[in-house]
């Protein structure tokens, strides 16, 4: 990925999160009196008081979070954890490399929605050419799509039950409040199934290298300090990272 399509990227990331918080202020209240500036686009309302102005400002601390969770951040990050863990390794990589590979990894994957919810909803909004609220329209439309394409029926048909809802004609029946947690729900289980499958070879070594020992009267050796450099030498010479993103990658497809 060169400079410049990493900058376009950021960008585009950038201005996603500003558009969804920013749709979110303006569909929540219409009358407020508040006056808030991003990227040369002013919305402007009545009189706020204290606590709609805190209540404000909590929405755009949370807003990263729940944006992240509607993308594909969350089975990167815990696939990341499960290898690393698999491995016994307790700090390598550290958190702060494993949370900007899933960082970057999830700008590569998101890189079409993203690019969609630019032309339709971004760059029309600066432009002038819709309101606020048909730029939040359009805005969450990829995003539902990206996220009913990751979400498993079980998981959409047990949060519609729990709303309490009759059985909707279309996807487009069901409102975001059900979906997001659905896709969140979906997500945890699919990174949980690859992390089992990670986990699968190293425990394979670790009981080889634990019963070699045990049979050669070796108990007192912690077979850790022989299984830990045989994992490492087979996940590099497996290209083990590059296997590893990769069935990442094309799960989302």
């Amino acid at each position: 990925m060169n400079k410049r399509r990493l900058i376009k990227f950021a960008v585009s990331f950038t201005a996603l999160f500003s558009l969804l918080t920013l749709g979110a202020l303006a569909a929540s209240q219409q009358n407020q009196g508040i006056s808030i500036t991003s990227n040369g686009v002013q919305f402007t309302s009545g009189s706020a008081n204290t606590l709609q102005i805190l209540f404000y400002i909590t929405i755009i601390a949370l807003a990263p979070s729940i944006l992240i969770m509607m993308t594909s951040f969350t089975r990167i990050v815990i696939v990341l954890s499960f290898l690393r863990n698999a491995l016994g390794l307790q700090q390598t990589p550290p958190n702060q490399v494993l949370v900007g590979i899933a960082l970057f990894l999830t700008l590569f994957i998101m890189s079409p929605t993203i690019d969609t919810i630019n032309k339709t909803a971004y760059q029309p909004l600066a432009a002038g050419t819709i309101t606020t609220q048909q730029a939040y329209s359009k805005a969450m439309a990829p995003l539902r799509t990206f996220m009913f394409k990751q979400t498993e029926a079980s998981s959409l048909n047990t949060f519609v039950s729990m709303a309490g809802m009759s059985k909707p004609k279309s996807l487009n029946d069901i409102p975001s409040r059900v979906l997001i947690p659905a896709f969140i729900i979906s997500e945890l289980k699919r990174a949980f199934m690859m992390g089992f499958i990670i986990y699968l070879p190293f425990l394979v070594i670790d009981l080889i290298v634990s019963s070699t020992l045990m049979s050669m009267g070796m108990i007192m050796l912690p077979p850790m300090m022989i299984s830990l450099p045989l994992k490492l030498a087979l996940f590099v010479l497996v290209d083990g990272w590059g296997l590893v993103v990769q069935s990442m990658v094309h799960s989302f497809n």
